[in-house]
């Protein structure tokens, strides 16, 4: 296979494996900003049947097919997209998981459909020898994403997190060594090592030209 099809074999990948985590619905909700305006209940139902709303067409289902996925009578379904249901917590639960999303995108305000991010806008930090390009321009609880840059014989020490947090790393090009725990893996174009965040590990390149890779990191939720 060539270099460049297994590079573009390697962000496909990558794109479908981030889709999932982010419909997994594993994120804690987002915290309350301080000193944010206060919303009345009629925003936050009014809210909450636009997201139910347009969650649902956009996957092309009646009000009875999602109730039925979800659990839930229909006549709730109906009501909540109205804005004149008054939901618990659980029965926001069961739409969130029948959408595949997390709660807090059920809650939040939507976003616009979307956002341009010029080369160098989001942060970019030096890390031992290598650069780490931030790419969540968002945050996302629980979630880390990074492009990480290593050149020719250079070495990045990973930060250890707090047990139970999963580590993922697939390399775009060149060649990186990953030791984890006293264990090494050589990556190559298109290779993926998954790894539990909490243990020592660092990150090298051996070889004669400049290597990117991709790091996904799932904080475990607090005990």
């Amino acid at each position: 296979m060539l270099a460049h099809e297994r590079s573009v074999g390697t962000v496909r990948y990558f794109v479908a494996f981030v889709a999932n985590i982010l419909a997994s619905g594993y994120f804690l909700d987002m915290p309350r900003i301080a000193g944010a305006t206060p919303t009345s209940d009629k925003d936050v139902s009014d809210r909450i049947a636009k997201n139910i709303h347009q969650l649902r067409e956009a996957r092309g289902l009646t009000q009875g097919q999602m109730a039925k996925i979800a659990g839930i009578p229909r006549a709730t379904w109906t009501n909540l997209e109205s804005g004149s249901a008054n939901p618990t917590i659980a029965v926001l639960r069961r739409v969130a998981d029948a959408f595949q999303v997390t709660l807090e995108e059920l809650l939040s305000t939507r976003r616009a459909e979307g956002e341009f991010f010029p080369k160098g806008s989001l942060p970019i930090r030096t890390q031992g020898g290598a650069l780490v390009h931030k790419l969540l321009p968002h945050p996302i609880p629980g979630m880390e994403i990074d492009r990480i840059e290593l050149p020719a014989q250079a070495r990045m020490g990973g930060v250890p997190h707090t047990p139970g947090t999963r580590e993922f790393l697939t390399c775009e090009s060149g060649e990186i060594v990953l030791v984890v725990g006293g264990e090494r893996f050589h990556l190559h174009p298109g290779d993926v090592v998954a790894f539990r965040g909490e243990q020592r590990h660092s990150y090298a390149n051996p070889g004669t030209r400049k290597a990117v890779a991709y790091s996904v990191v799932v904080i475990a939720r607090n005990a």
